[in-house]
């Protein structure tokens, strides 16, 4: 099965493995007529659903409004890899923000993890999550970087990772092709579409009201925001702005400051239970290191779900299934004879330098986007702290809006055969 172009005209789930095994969920009205409330947040992935999540226990009146289904996006699609801090090295953050935004950036990207499996754990969601991360070398030279890497997270405080030699990822992993790895019991995975409509199960228990098929068509900031859709209109205090991704054009002050990424996942059929120890011995995530990088893990009813490419066009391969495959194929030759049941893709929302952008529209409106690969952690977070500044607090959510942000260079016409060209770069460099 492969997944159409990702567009939300058909106003339902892009087909997949975690759509087919997703909990219940309960369609939800579209906004009609007028309504009122403290905060409406935009956006029903994990950043909106945690946003209004923490609002609502806080007491705040709050409206959802999304554009199609709840987790509809990346956080529906993802390959729900559970990876601690930021797609930068804690010195390079240093660089950027000084010392002391970098060990706050720091604490609160491993309080992100916590803060996930806490909320796993206090609303019972079922998401199959599973502990453990590796990061593994497909060349010699990445041997060192891995080693680098491991150096890079303890001068952050960040300990417990351990490097393993070829042999010892060998003993776990079922592939002849890494050199070596770096694995965090820390980390881990889960089924992002379970995880997000648990997290939205739990803002409606604590209050927040949730209308699905209500794309935002204009929003007026100001002292007394207007959020309007085709059919309806929102007055509140607050916006939170939490469509990532799929932000869309809706707001040109930002919309340069990320680039939607396609990347893709397959699921085979189920494998046995040997099959799968033998594939990832401890079930754990894995992902290499490669700047196009792949990324895999077993599911819940054990099937390879291996992830990876990139594209830049928002339209899909042809045939995903095929591609993926041939990519899985490399590291997994025993897989060969396995059905695919399952191929689809989806967008992922990479800044100019790979972390987070956190920040405001006026007086009133907060949003938060960007989290580069890293968002099945991060963006819980970036909606608790977006429910901190709206009660007041906004020192936390201050530190991630001093990132320095550019904007993608050409703007929306050139930004992304300029991206296009970078990346061939990287790709060939990959190879050598």
């Amino acid at each position: 099965m492969s997944a159409q172009n990702d567009t939300p005209s058909s106003f339902d789930y892009t087909p997949s493995y975690y759509t087919e095994s997703m909990n219940p969920w309960q369609d939800h009205p579209e906004l009609q007529g007028e309504h009122e409330c403290d905060v409406c947040v935009i956006g029903g992935g994990m950043t909106g659903t945690s946003a209004a999540l923490h609002l609502a226990e806080r007491g705040y009146k709050v409206i959802l409004l999304e554009a199609s289904k709840v987790s509809w996006g990346a956080s529906g699609r993802s390959g729900g890899q559970m990876i601690i801090g930021y797609n930068q090295s804690y010195q390079d953050i240093k660089k950027m923000v000084g010392k002391d935004d970098a060990k706050k950036l720091w604490a609160m990207g491993e309080e992100a993890m916590s803060l996930a499996k806490e909320q796993i754990n206090k609303h019972t969601i079922q998401c199959d999550l599973a502990n453990g991360h590796y990061h593994v070398s497909t060349k010699k030279r990445h041997i060192a970087e891995l080693e680098e890497y491991l150096e890079d997270l303890e001068s952050a405080g960040y300990h417990g990772c351990k490097i393993l030699n070829r042999e010892e990822v060998r003993s776990t992993i079922g592939s002849e092709k890494y050199f070596s790895g770096l694995y965090d019991p820390n980390g881990g995975h889960l089924h992002p579409l379970n995880y997000t409509l648990g997290i939205a199960g739990a803002a409606e228990n604590a209050g927040a009201i949730i209308h699905e098929h209500s794309k935002v068509t204009h929003i007026n900031h100001g002292k007394a925001p207007k959020v309007h859709t085709d059919k309806g209109i929102v007055n509140c205090k607050h916006v939170a702005l939490c469509a990532n991704a799929y932000l869309d054009g809706l707001e040109k002050k930002i919309d340069n400051k990320i680039m939607p990424v396609g990347t893709y996942i397959l699921a085979t059929e189920p494998l046995s239970e040997e099959e799968a120890n033998n594939l990832i011995s401890d079930n754990a995530a894995v992902a290499d290191i490669l700047f196009v990088l792949n990324y895999y893990r077993l599911s819940g009813d054990r099937r390879m779900l291996f992830g990876g490419e990139v594209n830049y066009s928002g339209k899909n391969p042809a045939d995903i299934s095929k591609i993926m495959q041939k990519n899985m194929l490399e590291y997994f030759p025993q897989l060969t004879d396995k059905k695919i049941d399952y191929a689809w893709g989806g967008n992922v929302a990479i800044t100019v330098n790979r972390l987070p952008q956190f920040g405001k529209i006026g007086p009133t409106t907060y949003f938060a986007h960007g989290f580069s690969g890293h968002g099945v952690v991060l963006t819980g977070l970036a909606g608790k702290l977006i429910a901190e500044s709206i009660a007041g607090s906004e020192e936390r959510f201050d530190v991630f809006s001093r990132i320095p942000h550019r904007s993608f260079p050409g703007g929306n016409l050139l930004r992304t055969p300029a991206l296009v060209l970078a990346m061939a770069y990287y790709r060939l460099r990959d190879l050598l």
